[in-house]
């Protein structure tokens, strides 16, 4: 099974407003994205999993005419909270690395 890191060229993720935090994983190409773009591993339970969000409010939206998927999920606090750890959600990708994908 192949992971996010060996298909995807760039991963990153970002806020998306004080209340979101957005994924955005750049495929090596469109044959990689065809596979893998709507892979279940992608989706709420593994989101729910690796960063504690209520699965009921990740969305998830394919870009095919540049090999995009974006996801976004409720931050579990807004941002700048007192437990605050990465304010601008610039590490939080680094969880998804090693997801494997069908």
């Amino acid at each position: 099974m192949a992971t996010v890191r060996q298909v995807c060229h760039h991963v990153r993720s970002k806020n998306a407003g004080p209340y979101w935090v957005t994924l955005d994983l750049f495929f090596d190409g469109p044959e990689t994205f065809e596979k893998y773009g709507q892979s279940p591993a992608l989706g709420p339970d593994t989101i729910q999993r690796l960063f504690g969000a209520d699965p009921a409010l990740v969305k998830r939206f394919a870009v095919p005419s540049l090999n995009v998927v974006k996801i976004s999920y409720a931050r579990a606090a807004p941002q700048g909270g007192e437990v605050e750890r990465d304010m601008h959600c610039g590490q939080q990708y680094v969880r998804l690395l090693d997801v494997q994908l069908d």
